[in-house]
């Protein structure tokens, strides 16, 4: 049997919507307010489901302890209070929370402690929300 563990973070980035093939006119349609020359900033809710067997000995899917060590290195201290505009991965892509979700998703899935990275879900605003799901083969 199959088991899943969910684990909840939050970070706050900002970021410039503002895509470099578009015009400005464009951009300003394409985002609206979200192409503010200036930026704006969000409080990121970052839902992390691990999938996998419970492990006999500790009855857990994954260490909550090792998952968070994991996520607060990988992703935590990269984006907490960094303007995603300026981070590497996002050199070649529009900083859309769309493109967030899935850069985390890639940073995590195969440096998990225990388990598949299930799903990832980052939470932009209460409306909003961008969830990447696992590939199965």
């Amino acid at each position: 049997m199959i088991a899943a563990f969910g684990r909840r973070y939050i970070f706050s980035a900002s970021h410039r919507l503002d895509a470099p093939a578009l015009d400005a006119d464009q951009n300003r349609a394409a985002y609206g307010k979200c192409n503010n020359a200036h930026g704006h900033g969000h409080n990121y809710f970052l839902q992390v489901m691990v999938a996998g067997p419970v492990n006999e000995e500790t009855g857990m899917v994954v260490d909550m302890a090792a998952l968070d060590e994991t996520v607060r290195r990988l992703v935590l201290d990269r984006f907490d209070q960094a303007n995603l505009n300026f981070d590497p991965l996002f050199a070649d892509c529009v900083p859309t929370t769309e493109n967030l979700c899935r850069e985390i998703f890639s940073l995590l899935q195969n440096a998990l402690p225990a388990g598949v990275l299930d799903q990832l879900r980052v939470e932009e605003t209460e409306n909003n929300f961008f969830e990447c799901l696992r590939e199965v083969d």
